[in-house]
């Protein structure tokens, strides 16, 4: 029997499981991918997110993999660059920031949590829960043709957007707003390395810019969720028509190279859930998910790992009641996100955000990066 079975082994998932191996608690991570292995993504990591990188010790192996530092991001609102000042931070630490590859990525988080002591099962598919007298106590799944059972005194979903273990104990929603904007993104080789670069334009569409590694850069486009369906029917077509409204991107990806095919959705949710009950938790997008529009995902799987390792310690050991150890998993986790998902929902909706207001943003990321 496992202390905690980890449904989902990528950035929310692989990291749970690693802070509770090094706690000494057997773990089980399953997967149903094998990695390395791609995934949509954004790709950004926000300065508390590669904050936990550094002192989970694998920083070093990002940077490593090519990943290029971000010394340089720009805001520009419909053709006036603005560069928010960086965010107050310990001393000591650099404000670059890092937009690796998930591929690359996902795989060193993984590496982690096995190296730590958790089993690592992929190709492993959850099918159903196991539950006594109301409260679940372990899950059924596997390859189709070796379904198996595995026993365990908490399973968490970070089973992504769609989770299967969301689905199954069906938690409370709340703070809801529906699909707001769509987006497709592209990799480009031959695309100069000057930062990031975000472009807002008063139609509410928009344009992402950011180097990652093997020498491309992602560019990504979006616009309000109603206009997915007209952009779908020409997708290249449209997405360079977006691109040609910044003349000097326009030109690089022009003469540069595609590589790879686009990448888009409009299935991008608002929503918070209740991210625990008897003998289950949810992390990461499974518990908490906000539009692609500010790159959160990723910090926020972060910042979620070491919040819940923590509430399941405290529970497991005796520290705090499970009630009290999850509700203030719960309470921190929002307390931390609120104010940013609130400020990308605005941005989604189509709203004008004034500078400042990004500045304060900027400030409540800092309010993640862990002591």
């Amino acid at each position: 029997m496992y202390d905690a079975v980890v449904v989902g082994a990528r950035c929310a998932g692989a990291p749970t499981a690693m802070l509770l191996a090094r706690k000494g608690y057997r773990v089980l991570l399953v997967d149903r991918d094998t990695f390395p292995s791609d995934i949509m993504s954004t790709h950004y990591i926000h300065l508390p997110g590669q904050v936990r990188l550094q002192r989970w010790g694998l920083l070093d192996k990002v940077i490593e993999s090519g990943a290029p530092y971000i010394t340089q991001r720009t805001l520009h609102f419909n053709g006036t660059a603005f560069q928010p000042p960086n965010p107050p931070i310990p001393e000591g630490l650099s404000t670059d920031t890092l937009c690796p590859r998930r591929i690359i990525l996902d795989k060193i988080l993984v590496d982690a949590a096995v190296e730590a002591g958790a089993d690592l099962r992929e190709r492993f598919s959850v099918r159903e829960l196991v539950r006594d007298n109301g409260r679940v106590t372990g899950i059924r799944g596997g390859p189709r043709e070796q379904e198996v059972e595995e026993r365990a005194r908490l399973v968490i979903g970070a089973d992504g957007l769609h989770s299967t273990i969301a689905r199954l104990v069906q938690p409370r929603e709340y703070d809801c707003k529906p699909s707001l904007t769509f987006g497709y993104y592209a990799y480009w080789s031959g695309v100069p390395d000057t930062g990031m670069h975000i472009h807002f334009f008063d139609d509410a569409s928009g344009v992402l810019v950011f180097p990652t590694n093997w020498g491309q850069t992602c560019i990504g486009v979006g616009g309000l969720n109603a206009g997915f369906h007209d952009f779908r029917k020409d997708i290249e077509g449209n997405y360079l028509k977006v691109i040609d409204r910044i003349p000097e991107l326009s030109r690089h990806v022009r003469a540069g190279k595609r590589e790879g095919k686009f990448l888009g959705t409009a299935d991008m949710p608002n929503y918070f859930r209740k991210p625990y009950g008897p003998g289950w938790a949810l992390t990461g997008d499974a518990g908490y998910h906000r539009d692609f529009i500010t790159g959160l995902g990723i910090n926020d799987a972060f910042l979620q790992a070491e919040l819940l390792a923590t509430a399941i310690d405290d529970a497991f050991s005796g520290r705090r009641s499970e009630e009290e150890a999850f509700a203030l998993f719960e309470k921190e986790r929002n307390r931390f996100v609120k104010p940013t998902y609130d400020l990308t929902v605005r941005m989604a909706g189509g709203e004008n955000i004034e500078p400042m207001e990004l500045v304060a943003f900027g400030v409540a990321m800092s309010a993640m990066i862990p002591a």
